[in-house]
């Protein structure tokens, strides 16, 4: 029997962007295994190379198709040395930058969902605000927004370099709400649910089919968390 939300406390839903709301990390795994079919003869691990590199440069670079495009390139270098050719180096570079206009083409069901929320259900006795709430490059994931057509059905954006309890909680106080009275719907439990439990908001995890490595995150089990499959069943829970 699936779990249900306390609705009665809900003033804001919160949604994530990549990955929620438009396929993100599908574009990305592209680059890595163009990436790993450059070093793979150089390397017992590929892979484990690129999330090296990603992860000493999260503190200067942080997330985004430009930190991304920096971590794949210097992963290269990195392991093949004077073997890598211009012509890999400039392959590399152009399918980083093609990230930068990924169609961010809405998930199923996401346009309906958001559409219904945006009408102000009756099931609510205060009409909850519907936010988008992501982290990453600020103009890369204002382009996407604009480009998936979805940002009419927001009240509001925050767009932050991460998503931590400390970020959380800044929502909160720039929404005027306290903690428990934000629902969180996203798909990465590292940044979207986590986060969000600690801080005492309810979540709804709806997991993607493929997960960035830096994002691998324990599973979670919690009475304030709710798992779907689809987001059509958010809906459902929000009866």
């Amino acid at each position: 029997m699936m779990k249900k939300l306390d609705i009665e406390k809900i003033r804001v839903i919160a949604f994530d962007a990549d990955d929620t709301l438009w396929d993100c990390q599908s574009h990305f795994e592209e680059v890595e295994n163009l990436l790993y079919s450059f070093i793979n003869p150089y390397c017992d691990d590929p892979a484990h190379e690129l999330f090296v590199t990603e992860s000493q440069n999260m503190e200067d670079l942080g997330y985004g198709c430009k930190a991304f495009t920096m971590s794949v390139m210097e992963t290269a270098l990195r392991v093949c040395g004077n073997d890598l050719s211009a012509t890999q180096l400039t392959a590399l570079l152009e399918a980083g930058k093609h990230l930068l206009h990924l169609p961010a083409t809405p998930l199923p069901g996401v346009v309906e969902v958001l559409e219904i929320l945006h009408a102000s259900p009756s099931t609510f006795r205060f009409p909850p605000k519907i936010v988008c709430f992501t982290k990453g490059e600020l103009q890369d994931q204002e382009n996407k927004l604009r480009r998936s057509g979805l940002a009419k059905y927001f009240d509001y954006v925050e767009i932050t370099s991460d998503k931590t309890e400390k970020e959380f909680l800044a929502l909160c106080r720039l929404l005027q709400i306290e903690p428990s009275e934000l629902l969180m719907v996203g798909n990465s439990l590292k940044s979207d649910i986590a986060p969000a439990l600690a801080i005492g908001a309810q979540a709804v995890h709806i997991p993607f089919h493929v997960t960035w490595q830096l994002e691998v995150h324990e599973d979670i089990e919690h009475e304030r968390m709710v798992k779907i499959e689809r987001i059509e069943e958010l809906l459902t829970l929000l009866q």
